[in-house]
């Protein structure tokens, strides 16, 4: 059989879709909700029973330009039918290209490719405790990281991320990590007394510029500014977790523009490559210690997922693209607080930024935040959760204003309906 004529016969799905075939072949690491989505455009998907949805999770903070954008289409059309992958023993074009663009837009001199948010994390990690073994002549660095982060899934980042839910049962962690509150510099200068009364022991403070996971919690600017000047004076790394909040999420291209300091190190993952897979890792030149065979990617930086990033990373650096994140934030952020008044027994707070918001629920409020997901799911609504009492709305950053009108119409329904019940 032919090449053409095998493409044309092999199927990539089967012709009816039950959730029973699906959990019995698949492990049963995620709670899903009971719908299959079988395609997309724009800020829209249908699951197999051909209803549609507005799409406010986009892969959680995934799919930058939406489903099936003509950029990314034709990026990977043009892609695949070049070259695809080979091994990093040889240069990349599309992959020093795209290092180029980050570079370019961004406070970094070098960038390291993976394939996910916890690998580019994980690389952070090693960078790191090099720097603090090599240059701060350290041997046993600790890396301080915040209560409510969210880092990653394998060993050494569920070991950084601060919440005792995903490292049960995971025993014993990895060592060299210590967790201080978020947004708290007066905790955060005790802890580096407390470990470094011999010594220097801290080889680098890790945060995220907004706790996703950990409730859409934004990083306070003062905090950071005095986060950065304890680094400047201590040799201290600062590593920021941009795999949620980088590449236009906020309505700048990273995070740390809000803040109004620069990390040393951070990372980027989710919506680089707007939904195919990849990860970077990112760093001035003065913590460059990387040197050949100490970290490697087998498909990390490969043709494909670097030429889909760079036409996802050059669509979102087009004039008037952030503006659109920022105005459609600032609308969703106006809505959302319209509703916050209407149900201030309910609803404690919104806070985000651009178009990474979250609605926080009171602790008494009767319901949680997955019950909002569910109601709105009913309703033609995807959001997803970020913790127990906050709803988080991250849409695809080429959302409309239409499409904000109906998520907030939504979101409103949904509350009345919880309310009444």
């Amino acid at each position: 059989m032919s090449p053409q004529a095998l493409a044309e016969s092999t199927s990539i799905a089967p012709a009816v879709f039950t959730t029973d075939a699906f959990d019995a072949a698949v492990m049963k690491t995620y709670g899903r909700f009971a719908i299959a989505l079988e395609r997309g455009e724009g800020c829209r998907v249908w699951d197999t029973e051909g209803r549609s949805y507005l799409d406010f999770v986009a892969g959680i903070a995934t799919c930058t330009l939406g489903h099936a954008h003509p950029v990314m289409t034709h990026a990977v059309t043009q892609q695949i039918q070049k070259l695809h992958h080979v091994s990093n023993l040889y240069y990349i074009p599309e992959q020093g290209a795209l290092a180029a663009w980050l570079v370019a837009n961004s406070c970094a001199d070098r960038a390291f490719f993976c394939n996910s948010g916890a690998e580019a994390n994980e690389g952070a990690i090693k960078l790191a405790r090099k720097y603090a073994h090599t240059v701060l002549d350290i041997d046993e660095p600790v890396i301080l990281t915040a209560q409510a982060s969210f880092h990653g899934r394998t060993l050494a980042t569920i070991t950084a991320t601060g919440q005792p839910k995903y490292q049960k049962n995971f025993s014993p962690l990895v060592p060299g990590f210590e967790y201080i509150p978020y947004n708290d510099i007066a905790a955060l200068e005790a802890t580096i007394a407390r470990l470094e009364t011999d010594g220097p022991r801290v080889a680098a403070i890790m945060l995220e510029a907004l706790q996703g996971e950990g409730g859409v919690r934004p990083g306070d600017q003062a905090y950071f500014q005095r986060v950065r000047e304890i680094c400047d004076d201590r040799g201290i790394l600062l590593i920021l977790d941009e795999v949620q909040v980088g590449v236009g999420r906020t309505g700048k291209t990273w995070g740390y523009e809000n803040l109004g300091i620069e990390p040393d190190v951070f990372t980027s993952a989710k919506g680089l490559g707007g939904g195919i897979p990849i990860g970077a890792l990112m760093c001035k030149a003065k913590c460059n210690v990387f040197e050949p065979g100490d970290h490697a990617s087998t498909y990390g930086g490969n043709p494909f997922a670097c030429g889909v990033a760079l036409a996802v990373c050059q669509t979102v650096g087009a004039p008037g693209f952030l503006e659109n994140v920022r105005d459609r934030g600032e609308q969703l952020r106006a809505g959302l607080n319209q509703l916050a008044a209407q149900y201030s027994n309910l609803i404690d707070e919104v806070r985000g930024w651009g178009l990474i918001n979250g609605l926080a629920l009171k602790a008494d409020a009767g319901f949680s935040s997955i019950d909002v997901v569910k109601s709105a799911m009913g309703d033609g609504l995807l959001l997803v959760p970020a913790g127990p009492q906050v709803v988080r709305y991250v849409p695809p950053l080429v959302v409309s204003a239409e499409e904000i009108d109906q998520a907030l119409a939504a979101t409103a329904r949904a509350l009345a309906t919880l309310t009444a019940a």
